[in-house]
């Protein structure tokens, strides 16, 4: 059985997907075969939302204890946005308590050649999207993007979450090969603020977590 539902540190993350329009020098995928003992990478992308809910329905009383699932694997959650949409719906349905976020790379309307944030923000209690860099250049060096224009894309998706009243936060990754990358951690957390979202600085961690 594939790892659809994966759980590290208790929390409950939903993994739909290997496909990914960045290709992140500091993503765990590349780095190691698994998280907390969970391979994630899918051997068949054929993966629908039964298949999904099944190891929900599964796994109830323990996401029930978090109270919190999150979107978020090996690849891009909103490359399958359809997908995404029907199991929040029958996330918010039959366990109305849990909170839903998605880990994005900001990169959702681009891929689905349209605005999503109007249906994200009806289903979606929070959203958490990959700034990784302070401008486009240094995003463009830790990102690896293989669309043109990723991060205006990421800014203006994060504009678009914020202007929908949606729980935006903005998120880099920081000491990973500092002697390559130049993140400015204050500048990164400017661009947060004055877009109206959060701010988190994750401390790169060797294994991923």
């Amino acid at each position: 059985m594939q790892n659809l539902l994966y759980f590290l540190y208790g929390k409950a993350y939903i993994n739909l997907t290997n496909a990914c329009s960045n290709a992140c020098k500091f993503c765990v995928r590349d780095i190691k075969k698994d998280v907390k003992g969970s391979n994630l990478w899918l051997e068949n992308e054929n993966v629908s939302a039964k298949d999904v809910i099944e190891q929900i329905e599964a796994n109830k009383e323990k996401i029930a204890i978090e109270n919190e699932i999150v979107f978020c694997g090996y690849g891009e959650p909103l490359t399958r946005f359809e997908l995404v949409k029907e199991i929040s719906q029958y996330i918010k349905k039959t366990m109305p308590d849990v909170k839903i976020r998605i880990n994005t790379n900001g990169h959702g309307n681009f891929l689905n050649k349209k605005n999503i944030v109007p249906e994200l923000s009806k289903l979606i209690d929070s959203i958490s999207i990959s700034l990784n860099a302070q401008n486009e250049e240094e995003y463009n060096k830790i990102s690896a993007p293989k669309i043109n224009g990723a991060y205006n894309e990421m800014i203006n998706f994060a504009k678009e979450c914020v202007n929908a009243g949606m729980d935006t936060t903005l998120s880099v990754v920081t000491n990973f090969k500092p002697e390559l990358y130049n993140i400015n951690v204050s500048e990164c957390e400017k661009i947060a603020k004055n877009l109206g979202a959060k701010f988190r600085n994750r401390e790169w961690i060797e294994n991923g977590y």
